[in-house]
């Protein structure tokens, strides 16, 4: 047989196991795996001492366009997400104007087309004058569900009492991404931050566990009422990874990695302003937590939550400065060195990027390196060592909080629908990205199922 792409001798990381074998790619379809010896193909690449995993998804970024293009856009974001290993990202909807109609997710997925390197879809932001259509929206083409603000971050998207949210719970199918933080308790606290000693440090202090907890207790209650699944963004504390491991049949939850390999004080210590997101950083008795709830399986997403701001706003103290770090080249190379540390396994690593988010979100052929699916590729050398820089950042607010960071592990070629586009750190041709596609919305007899 004859293919469009073979790779061979690699290590697969696949749904049976780990095993060394070749990939064969037709008409940018994984169409056949295992030993082909008798195979040939108009591109061959030699894969032996590399990992050849599933294309990895990062299901949480927010790349400001429209309206604050001088931040980050669907070009230079997806830049950065190829050059990092990912293959698909799902975007958030708080823009200028927010994503909240047809038109304007419309408007993003035809943006996408024109400019985006990896696969791509648009979260619709909920608010109260587009409950009762939500479930119309999130069937639309390009869309990757609902995303819920209870507590207000960069933009204006909220939803922040029970009745509303009850309202945007009621009206659809698919699961809805909440970031959980108590907007009447972020009220309460403001006067923490606003005396003239306000630093970096006390956000955490503002932001506090109990606004986080308080958050994630009134939606699991209020998913159980309407028997909406939900899935709990950026999770960083121990007591709601211990919430939600007992509420796994209603809600789902994901954790970044900046809360995993950063931590309070230290993080305020050395970056200041630069480590203010949120959720916050917390301490290293909830960084504890929620590695460990990754060891026990609680944990069913990585997302990188790329957040990008210039250094002019970063540089405007706190608590003018925005929150938000920027990720999404970073995650996989941070998480490959956590492998070499062996906090986790490879196979654990792509289930949380690749599985995860194909499983929780109802991604149509992808995510898994199996026969048939689109033959997305994320292919890493777990031995390459690589200090990362600023300068390397292809996102526009041209730095990272990693900056200096050496690590071990480091995606080598970044493959979407069996076209490279990424080799070495160099992307390739031009921008190809297409809309990701989901089972819950299409029709039976479409040919992706």
């Amino acid at each position: 047989m004859r293919f469009d792409l073979l790779l061979r001798g690699g290590t697969l990381v696949t749904p049976s196991g780990v095993a060394t074998g070749d990939v064969g790619i037709l008409h940018g379809r994984i169409a056949d795996l295992g030993a082909l010896d008798g195979a040939d193909a108009e591109q061959v690449v030699d894969c032996r001492g590399l990992h050849v995993l599933p294309g990895l998804v990062d299901s949480q970024v927010h790349f400001r366009e429209p309206g604050l293009e001088h931040k980050e856009d669907l070009g230079t974001g997806t830049a950065a997400a190829a050059l990092g290993g990912i293959t698909a990202i799902f975007e958030m909807p708080n823009t200028k104007p927010n994503t909240d109609t047809a038109e304007r997710l419309a408007d993003k997925v035809r943006r996408g087309e024109e400019k985006a390197w990896v696969d791509f879809a648009f979260f619709v932001g909920a608010t109260g004058e587009n409950a009762a259509h939500l479930g119309e929206l999130e069937r639309l083409p390009g869309c990757a569900g609902v995303k819920v603000f209870m507590g207000s971050s960069t933009g204006s998207l909220l939803v922040e009492d029970d009745a509303m949210l009850a309202e945007v719970l009621a009206h659809g199918t698919r699961r809805v991404a909440i970031h959980a933080e108590d907007e009447m308790r972020l009220r309460e606290r403001k006067h923490v931050v606003e005396g003239e000693n306000a630093s970096p440090h006390l956000h955490p202090v503002w932001r506090d566990e109990e606004t986080a907890i308080r958050a994630t207790q009134r939606v699991l209650r209020l998913a159980r009422r309407t028997g909406r699944r939900i899935h709990v963004l950026h999770v960083t504390t121990a007591e709601e990874a211990e919430l939600l491991a007992r509420h796994k049949d209603v809600a789902t939850m994901e954790v970044l990695p900046q809360h995993l390999v950063l931590h309070a004080p230290d993080c305020y210590d050395r970056l200041g302003t630069y480590a203010q997101m949120n959720p916050p950083i917390r301490g290293e008795r909830h960084q504890r937590a929620l590695w460990e709830a990754i060891r026990r399986g609680v944990v069913d997403v990585l997302g990188s939550d790329h957040a990008p701001h210039t250094r002019e706003e970063k540089d405007a103290g706190y608590p003018k400065s925005p929150s938000g770090l920027p990720g999404v080249q970073t995650m996989v190379p941070l998480m490959l060195n956590a492998v070499n540390e062996g906090r986790l396994s490879l196979e654990r690593l792509v289930d949380l990027l690749a599985h995860g988010p194909q499983r929780i979100y109802g991604i149509a052929r992808k995510g898994r390196l199996t026969v048939g699916y689109d033959a997305d590729l994320t292919i890493v050398d777990l031995g390459r060592e690589h200090v990362i820089t600023h300068e390397e950042q292809a996102s526009r607010v041209g730095w990272t909080p990693f900056a200096g960071w050496k690590l071990k592990g480091w995606p080598v070629r970044t493959i979407v629908r069996g076209r490279s586009v990424m080799i070495d750190g160099q992307l390739q041709g031009a921008p190809s990205g297409r809309a990701v596609r989901f089972v819950e919305t299409l029709a039976p007899q479409d040919e992706t199922l």
